[in-house]
Protein backbone atom coordinates (compact mmCIF):
# COMPACT_ATOMS: atom_id res chain seq x y z
CA UNK A 1 0.00 0.00 0.00
CA UNK A 2 1.25 3.47 -0.72
CA UNK A 3 0.86 6.95 0.84
CA UNK A 4 -1.71 7.51 -2.30
CA UNK A 5 -3.76 4.87 -1.00
CA UNK A 6 -3.95 6.55 2.42
CA UNK A 7 -4.30 10.18 0.97
CA UNK A 8 -7.38 8.70 -1.30
CA UNK A 9 -9.16 7.41 2.10
CA UNK A 10 -8.32 10.49 3.99
CA UNK A 11 -8.58 12.86 1.52
CA UNK A 12 -6.30 15.50 -0.04
CA UNK A 13 -6.58 18.47 1.11
CA UNK A 14 -3.75 20.64 3.06
CA UNK A 15 -4.49 22.95 5.80
CA UNK A 16 -0.91 25.31 5.69
CA UNK A 17 0.15 28.87 6.82
CA UNK A 18 2.63 30.96 5.44
CA UNK A 19 6.54 31.30 6.97
CA UNK A 20 5.20 35.39 7.24
CA UNK A 21 2.73 34.80 9.95
CA UNK A 22 2.93 34.75 13.60
CA UNK A 23 3.15 32.21 15.76
CA UNK A 24 0.19 33.54 17.60
CA UNK A 25 -1.58 32.90 14.29
CA UNK A 26 -0.32 29.58 13.75
CA UNK A 27 -1.51 28.70 17.19
CA UNK A 28 -5.35 29.67 16.63
CA UNK A 29 -5.22 28.20 13.14
CA UNK A 30 -3.64 24.88 14.86
CA UNK A 31 -6.67 25.24 17.39
CA UNK A 32 -9.25 26.11 15.25
CA UNK A 33 -8.57 22.77 13.06
CA UNK A 34 -7.70 20.69 16.24
CA UNK A 35 -4.63 19.86 14.46
CA UNK A 36 -0.82 19.14 15.99
CA UNK A 37 0.62 21.08 12.69
CA UNK A 38 1.21 22.52 9.56
CA UNK A 39 3.41 22.68 6.17
CA UNK A 40 4.91 25.82 6.23
CA UNK A 41 5.00 26.83 2.53
CA UNK A 42 7.08 29.66 0.42
CA UNK A 43 6.38 30.26 -3.01
CA UNK A 44 4.26 27.09 -3.37
CA UNK A 45 7.21 24.64 -1.67
CA UNK A 46 6.70 23.27 1.69
CA UNK A 47 9.78 25.27 3.24
CA UNK A 48 9.37 23.58 6.74
CA UNK A 49 6.75 22.38 9.19
CA UNK A 50 5.53 24.40 11.85
CA UNK A 51 3.94 21.85 15.05
CA UNK A 52 3.12 22.53 19.07
CA UNK A 53 6.60 21.28 19.40
CA UNK A 54 7.75 24.49 17.88
CA UNK A 55 5.55 26.32 20.49
CA UNK A 56 6.43 24.69 23.44
CA UNK A 57 10.18 25.32 22.59
CA UNK A 58 9.87 29.03 21.75
CA UNK A 59 7.68 29.32 24.60
CA UNK A 60 10.29 27.67 27.09
CA UNK A 61 13.31 30.23 25.52
CA UNK A 62 11.47 33.48 24.53
CA UNK A 63 8.16 33.39 27.01
CA UNK A 64 5.47 35.09 25.57
CA UNK A 65 7.57 37.34 23.42
CA UNK A 66 7.73 33.75 21.08
CA UNK A 67 4.10 34.47 19.84
CA UNK A 68 5.02 37.64 18.05
CA UNK A 69 8.15 35.96 16.14
CA UNK A 70 7.28 34.62 12.61
CA UNK A 71 6.38 30.87 11.90
CA UNK A 72 9.74 30.72 9.48
CA UNK A 73 11.94 31.73 12.25
CA UNK A 74 10.56 28.89 14.73
CA UNK A 75 8.93 26.08 12.17
CA UNK A 76 11.18 22.74 11.57
CA UNK A 77 13.30 22.98 8.17
CA UNK A 78 14.15 22.00 5.83
CA UNK A 79 10.69 19.61 5.85
CA UNK A 80 11.17 15.88 5.28
CA UNK A 81 8.63 15.17 2.56
CA UNK A 82 7.24 11.76 0.73
CA UNK A 83 6.62 11.25 -2.83
CA UNK A 84 2.43 9.12 -3.04
CA UNK A 85 4.38 6.28 -4.29
CA UNK A 86 5.99 6.06 -1.06
CA UNK A 87 5.17 2.65 1.01
CA UNK A 88 3.54 3.05 3.96
CA UNK A 89 6.00 0.92 6.01
CA UNK A 90 8.57 2.82 4.36
CA UNK A 91 6.96 6.31 5.39
CA UNK A 92 6.68 4.75 8.90
CA UNK A 93 10.56 3.87 8.91
CA UNK A 94 11.23 7.14 8.18
CA UNK A 95 9.47 9.01 10.52
CA UNK A 96 10.50 5.98 13.70
CA UNK A 97 14.25 6.94 12.76
CA UNK A 98 14.08 11.03 12.20
CA UNK A 99 12.22 10.96 14.97
CA UNK A 100 8.99 12.97 13.02
CA UNK A 101 5.02 12.59 13.19
CA UNK A 102 4.38 14.33 10.34
CA UNK A 103 5.14 14.05 6.54
CA UNK A 104 3.85 16.67 3.73
CA UNK A 105 3.59 14.61 0.61
CA UNK A 106 5.11 16.17 -2.48
CA UNK A 107 4.97 15.62 -6.29
CA UNK A 108 6.16 17.73 -8.55
CA UNK A 109 7.31 20.35 -5.87
CA UNK A 110 3.59 21.24 -4.92
CA UNK A 111 2.34 19.66 -1.84
CA UNK A 112 -0.49 17.39 -2.49
CA UNK A 113 -1.08 16.57 1.11
CA UNK A 114 0.01 15.88 4.67
CA UNK A 115 -0.11 12.74 6.30
CA UNK A 116 0.57 12.04 10.28
CA UNK A 117 1.88 8.97 11.78
CA UNK A 118 -1.52 8.24 13.19
CA UNK A 119 -3.32 8.08 9.97
CA UNK A 120 -0.31 5.45 8.56
CA UNK A 121 -0.94 3.63 12.29
CA UNK A 122 -4.86 3.87 11.71
CA UNK A 123 -4.40 1.99 7.89
CA UNK A 124 -2.21 -0.68 9.37
CA UNK A 125 -4.68 -1.96 12.61
CA UNK A 126 -7.12 -1.26 10.06
CA UNK A 127 -4.47 -3.94 7.76
CA UNK A 128 -3.98 -6.47 10.24
CA UNK A 129 -7.88 -6.14 11.32
CA UNK A 130 -8.54 -7.28 7.81
CA UNK A 131 -6.02 -10.21 7.30
CA UNK A 132 -7.11 -11.63 11.04
CA UNK A 133 -10.71 -11.56 9.14
CA UNK A 134 -9.93 -13.09 6.25
CA UNK A 135 -8.18 -15.84 8.13
CA UNK A 136 -10.87 -16.43 10.90
CA UNK A 137 -13.54 -16.83 7.77
CA UNK A 138 -10.72 -19.52 5.86
CA UNK A 139 -10.70 -21.25 9.03
CA UNK A 140 -14.11 -21.47 9.53
CA UNK A 141 -14.74 -22.66 5.78
CA UNK A 142 -12.31 -25.58 6.17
Amino acid sequence: MTIAAILGGKGRDVVSIQGDRTVADAVALLAEKRIGAVPVMAGGAVAGIFSERDVIYGLQREGAGALDRRVSEVMTAPAITVAPDESVLGALALMTRRRIRHLPVVEGGACVGFISIGDLVKYRIERIESEADAMRAYIQAV
